[in-house]
C-alpha cells in the first residue's frame, strides 16, 4: 500500500469511526485534556494559560499561531503538543527557498508504470509544526490556505483529503525582524488563535535551568493519547450547546469590531465561527455542556486580535488590537446566562 493510500485510508477511518472513539463524553474530554496539560506543563515551565489555549484550539478544530521573540519556547510548545499525541507529525522549517510543492506534494513521473504518481508533501500529517512561517515567501505561505480551511490539498486538478484530526501550529518572529515576510490578512484569518509565550517569571526560569540544563525533557515525553481519541473529543466538543443569546453575543462582538473607530479592519465572519468553536472547547474543558459568556470572553482576545488592523491613530497611541478587543468586551452588552 502506497503512502498516499495510507493517508486516504486513515482520513476515511477517522470519519467513520465507531464504538468508543465515536461517543466520547465530556468526562473523557476532561480526563484526556488534563493528561495532555500535565504532560505539556512538565516541559513548558510556568505557562499553564498558554498550554490551555493550545489544547482549546486543538479540540476546536483550529490552527494556532505562536508569535514572539526568539528563544522563549515557541517551537518547543508546538513540538510538545505534537509529542503528546500518538499520530503523524511533520515539522517544516520555513525558509526563503522553500517551495509550495515541498508543503503540498508533487506529481512525479514513474518510469516503471509510465505514469505520474503523487508524492505527498509535509502537510499530510495530523500535526504540522511550521517553524518560523514568516521566513518563507508569500507564494509558499499561500500553499497552506486550502489545507487550513478545507483539510484538503489540490495538486494538478486532483483533490486529496488530509487525515483527521488536523492542526497546523506555526511559529513566527515579530514582523519587523530582518529576513521575515508579514503574513497576509487571508493567512492570519485561517489561524483560529494567536498566542505569545512571553518571558518566564524568575522562578519559572530558575526551574527551567534545572529541567533543561542537561537532557531536554521533551526527549523523555511519551504520548498520552492518540489521533482516534482526539477525533472523538473533537466530536464531543461540537455538541456543546450555545444558546441563541450567546450566539447573538458573538455576533455583537464581531459587529463591534467592524464599527470601531480604532480599527481599519474588523473581524470576518470566519472569525465569528472560530470564536464559537473556541468557546465551545473552553466550556468543555471546564466540564460544561453549554457555553457561557465568560467562555467567549476568555478566548476572545486570542481569537480576534490577530485578525484586526488598527488605524494610524490607534498605532500612534501605542494601543494594540488586543487592547481594542479588551475594551469592546467591556462595552458590548453581556447576555444573561441561559441554557
Amino acid at each position: 500500500m502506497s503512502e498516499l493510500d495510507d493517508h486516504r485510508r486513515t482520513a476515511q477511518d477517522d470519519d467513520t469511526a465507531v464504538g468508543p472513539t465515536r461517543g466520547a463524553s465530556l468526562d473523557t474530554v476532561l480526563q484526556v485534556s488534563a493528561s495532555l496539560a500535565a504532560a505539556m506543563n512538565s516541559v513548558i515551565e510556568g505557562k499553564q494559560a498558554v498550554v490551555r489555549t493550545a489544547i482549546t484550539v486543538l479540540l476546536a478544530e483550529g490552527h494556532l499561531l505562536i508569535e514572539d521573540v526568539p528563544g522563549v519556547g515557541k517551537t518547543l510548545l508546538a513540538k510538545t503538543l505534537a509529542r503528546t499525541i500518538d499520530c503523524r507529525v511533520r515539522r517544516v522549517q520555513f525558509t526563503p527557498d522553500l517551495l509550495p510543492s515541498d508543503i503540498t506534494g508533487v506529481s512525479v513521473f514513474n518510469q516503471d508504470v509510465r505514469d505520474f504518481e503523487f508524492r505527498p508533501g509535509a502537510i499530510f500529517a495530523n500535526v504540522v509544526v511550521g517553524d518560523e512561517i514568516n521566513r518563507a515567501s508569500p507564494k509558499t505561505q499561500s500553499a497552506l490556505l486550502e489545507s487550513m480551511e478545507e483539510a484538503q490539498v489540490t495538486v494538478d486538478g486532483t483533490t486529496y483529503a488530509l487525515p483527521r484530526p488536523f492542526i497546523v501550529m506555526a511559529t513566527q518572529n515579530p514582523i519587523e525582524m530582518e529576513g521575515t515576510y508579514p503574513l497576509p490578512e487571508a493567512q492570519r484569518d485561517r489561524f483560529m488563535a494567536r498566542i505569545s509565550m512571553g518571558y518566564p517569571s524568575a522562578r519559572a526560569e530558575l526551574d527551567m535551568l534545572d529541567l533543561h540544563g542537561g537532557v531536554s525533557p521533551l526527549e523523555a515525553l511519551q504520548p498520552v493519547t492518540d489521533a482516534a481519541t482526539v477525533s472523538a473529543m473533537v466530536r464531543a466538543v461540537r455538541e456543546v450547546h450555545a444558546s441563541p443569546s450567546v450566539r447573538q453575543y458573538l455576533v455583537d462582538l464581531a459587529h463591534a469590531t467592524r464599527s470601531s473607530s480604532a480599527l481599519r479592519l474588523g473581524a470576518s465572519p470566519r472569525a465569528t465561527i472560530h470564536l464559537l468553536r473556541a468557546s465551545r472547547a473552553h466550556a468543555a474543558l471546564a466540564g460544561r455542556d453549554h457555553v457561557l459568556p465568560d467562555d467567549v470572553q476568555q478566548v476572545a482576545v486570542a481569537v480576534l486580535a490577530h485578525r484586526l488592523i488598527p488605524t494610524g491613530e490607534t498605532q500612534m497611541a501605542h494601543r494594540s488590537t488586543a487592547d481594542v478587543v479588551s475594551d469592546l468586551l467591556q462595552r458590548v452588552r453581556v447576555p444573561a446566562p441561559t441554557r
